[in-house]
């Protein structure tokens, strides 16, 4: 038998990467020996390109990854983005006013495009502590002065599931939104998701739907759940990727990637 998979596709945050940022010496190796036997690593990730670099760097990836949720796919070996799909600011903006009308004001951030787009942060938006660069702005209007790939939003009351049904049910068919974290509600280019852009990158790589296996652990993880052929949520996941999932693993301190390319590698 050989390996069932030609792609395995991870997301980064709460599914690839620990709570603490890092990638296990266990996964590391699950992955090294799922590449030797025949298939690629992809890393699609709602962090644009500036904030993932890194992480791949550690990794020594080398690859394509998909960034932005979608919007970016990035040449990890040289450094240069092949795709860049921007959110329409002024749709963005009227999406917005639709959003504050139903549910009162919203804190701001705003991800610019380019490898070395910035992530601009508006008034009384909370960033998340860690390793992701952001520039805090005073005036608002900072936020739409150049290209843009997403606007985050945060409601001081509602949770993000709230926040994430209601801003769907304002915007209508203007943006798309997605909920991608614990805080990071995501106002997008309509029709991006992650699939999107998997299939993009993996069109690249000569490596169909039915070939990949597809780990992740929140809502926007969905579309590329119903993309691939086999969809893994980690023990941490949102109930509702759970519901879509062929499969739950273990979390991802627990390296739940690993749990599974490993039964697949003896299996095979």
């Amino acid at each position: 038998m050989t390996f069932p998979y030609k792609l395995v596709a991870t997301d980064l945050d709460g599914t690839l990467l620990r709570d603490d940022e890092t990638v296990s010496a266990r996964t590391r190796e699950a992955l090294a020996a799922t590449a030797a036997a025949g298939a690629a690593h992809i890393v699609v990730t709602g962090r644009a390109a500036p904030w993932t670099r890194h992480i791949l760097e550690d990794l020594g990836y080398e690859g394509l990854a998909v960034c932005a949720q979608g919007a970016q796919v990035y040449h990890a070996g040289e450094r240069k983005l092949l795709t860049s799909l921007t959110l329409d600011r002024q749709l963005a903006g009227l999406a917005l006013s639709k959003v504050e009308a139903e549910v009162g004001p919203l804190a701001l951030a705003a991800s610019r495009d380019g490898l070395d787009g910035e992530v601009l942060v508006g008034p009384g938006y909370h960033v998340k502590e860690g390793p992701r660069p952001a520039v805090p702005v005073r005036d608002p209007a900072e936020l739409w002065a150049a290209p843009l790939n997403k606007v985050y939003i945060q409601h001081p009351e509602l949770d993000d599931d709230a926040l994430a049904k209601a801003a769907r049910a304002a915007v209508g068919n203007l943006v798309d939104v997605v909920m991608a974290g614990p805080g990071i509600v995501e106002i997008l280019p309509l029709g991006l998701s992650k699939a999107t852009g998997l299939s993009l990158a993996a069109r690249r790589l000569g490596v169909k739907a039915a070939d990949t296996i597809a780990f992740g652990d929140m809502p926007n993880d969905i579309p590329m759940f119903a993309w691939a052929r086999h969809g893994v949520a980690m023990a941490n996941a949102h109930d509702d990727l759970k519901a879509v999932a062929q499969e739950t693993t273990a979390s991802n301190d627990d390296d739940g990637i690993a749990v599974v390319l490993e039964r697949l590698l003896r299996e095979s």
